[in-house]
């Protein structure tokens, strides 16, 4: 069938192996944060980030659905949040969050994935003091917007910094601040593009 043919097959099954791995974490992501914190985004910053990061990566909304109403049911009850930290090659530290309902699994999988790379697991808050989870905004810097004046606008929905290249215009806040400052922004921009920086696994490679 040519070469076109085999190149769109090859690039379509390369996306759907992406699809299948990422949604079903997404889709937990949301599940357990409403689980945690009730179904109302609104009311729910973490299911807030959930729910963007999924959008963000182009999960349907029927899917995004399911996910929230999967919180009420029973199966999910035996699901908890395990922070795992260990230590890489070269000095690289990271931070591995997972939602799992078999923690003697999970960490005997961690653990093999950390020796297998040369590193291991070290206990719990050795190294949680150096990271710090943020909210970041990416916007595309189309010369419309006046930092100050942008960051005036969001200081009381917990801006804390705003960085400015010729390309992008970059919003920093706390991580407990993410819904108030989507909400601010919606309200002044028509487009938000979400940076997937929360998401389970967390390193400090520059």
């Amino acid at each position: 069938m040519g070469r076109a043919f085999e190149y769109r097959r090859a690039s379509k099954e390369k996306r759907w192996d992406k699809m299948s791995k990422l949604f079903p974490k997404l889709g937990k992501a949301i599940t357990m944060a409403a689980k945690e914190g009730g179904t109302d985004p609104a009311m729910n910053s973490k299911l807030r980030t959930a729910i963007q990061n999924a959008k963000a990566e182009n999960m349907p909304k029927d899917n995004i659905d399911a996910a929230i109403k999967r919180a009420n049911q029973k199966d999910v009850s035996a699901y908890t949040e395990v922070i795992y930290e260990g230590k890489g090659p070269h000095g690289v530290l990271v931070i591995v969050e997972c939602a799992t309902d078999n923690p003697t699994r999970t960490v005997a999988n961690v653990k093999s994935y950390f020796n297998k790379a040369g590193g291991g697991v070290v206990p719990n808050g050795s190294l949680d003091f150096m990271f710090n989870r943020k909210s970041v905004f990416e916007i595309n810097n189309t010369g419309t917007l006046e930092a100050e004046e942008l960051e005036l606008e969001l200081i009381d929905a917990g801006c804390e910094e705003i960085e400015v290249t010729e390309e992008k215009i970059y919003v920093y806040g706390d991580y407990t601040s993410f819904g108030a400052l989507a909400s601010a922004l919606e309200e002044m921009l028509d487009k938000i593009e979400d940076d997937d920086d929360i998401q389970q696994v967390f390193t400090n490679i520059s």
